[in-house]
Order: C-alpha cells, then structure tokens, then sequence
C-alpha cells in the first residue's frame, strides 16, 4: 500500500515537507506489521532552478539508507504516469504553502479514482472534505515559513500515525478494512460531484 505525491515541482507545494523530522518518517516506513510505502514523481519548468533542486532533493532522499527501497521517485512524469499514480496508490498528498493552490486537479483525480486524499485546508480540499472522506491537516497561522512547515510536518505525522496507517491495516474479523473502504466509499460518492 502507498501513498503518492506527483505534480509539476514547485517550491511552494512542499514535496520535502514530509522528510521535515527524517526519523519519524523512517519510523513509519520501518514498521513490519504496518508497512508504509511513498511514490515521488515530478518535473520542473525547464527555468525554473528551484524546482529542478526539489526534484534532485527528492530523488537523493531516496537513496538515504532509512528510505531505500520504502520511498520511490518515478522519473519522465507525464500525463501517463500522473493517470498511473491517481488509481494505484491509497492515499494522495498534497501539502502546499496555504493560499497558494490554485485549485488541485491532482487530487480531485485521485478523489475520483477512490484514492483518499491527505491534504492542506488549499485549492478545492476545504470545499470538498467532510471529514470522512479522507484526512486534513495544517491550519496553523504562522507568519514565519519555518514554523509554519514544522507545524504542519508535525500535523502530516500526527495523522499518518495516529489515523491514516491504523485504518488501512484495521481488518475485521473477515480481514477486510472496513473503516478504510467506508472512507474510500464516502470518497467516491461524495468528492467527485
């Protein structure tokens, strides 16, 4: 099981914020019993500097001896590999700078693939959400980028282990992760409207 982040590279959607506390992270990746695995795929404008050091940023992250073999950068993303990521990982991340995302097609494809989307109060999550139909974080109002990043990092962790990886790997008596697919139904007949 997975979860995805794939978009054009761009500072201001924070595709680093999750390796803000790299231990936690490995933590995550590194529980036997419940097994976290994240996919990386992006493509900078061919001028913009920051955006292509995000992406090498990104793809050296994953050979990091805590995150090899867990974390995953697919390269030449396209629109076939973007098709590829929203119906085959469980969870879609998005975690923007607040008030900078225009909209976010991204996720509303993934929403409409039955993947749940974890994602900052931006772009179309905060009309959508409902709070069962996947998971938001951030909020904090921090004039300081750097606080600012820590408090969502913290926030993106919180979730991740105390809601998002319990309810993939909670089965019932059947084996089925009836909680999860409840949240993966709600997703499907509300989100895509």
């Amino acid at each position: 099981w997975g979860l995805g982040f794939a978009r054009r590279s761009a500072p201001y959607k924070r595709a680093t914020l999750l390796f803000q506390d790299p231990d936690r992270l490995a933590k995550l990746l590194a529980d036997p019993a419940r097994p976290l695995r994240i996919v990386f795929a992006g493509k900078a404008h061919p001028s913009d500097g920051l955006g292509k050091e995000l992406v090498r940023r990104i793809f050296e992250l994953t050979r990091d001896p805590r995150f090899e073999g867990k974390v995953f950068f697919l390269e030449d993303y396209d629109a076939n590999l973007a098709r590829a990521m929203v119906q085959g990982v469980d969870v879609w991340l998005n975690t923007p700078i607040r008030w900078l995302e225009a909209s976010g097609p991204s996720g509303m494809k993934a929403a409409a693939n039955g993947t749940l989307n974890l994602s900052i109060g931006d772009g179309w999550w905060p009309e959508a959400f409902d709070g069962e139909n996947g998971w938001l974080i951030g909020g904090g109002e921090y004039k300081d980028q750097a606080l600012l990043d820590q408090f969502d990092a913290n926030q993106l962790y919180r979730v991740l282990e105390e809601e998002v990886v319990p309810s993939y790997f909670e089965r019932d008596g059947a084996g089925v992760p009836a909680r999860w697919l409840a949240r993966v139904q709600r997703c499907l007949a509300e989100v895509p409207r």
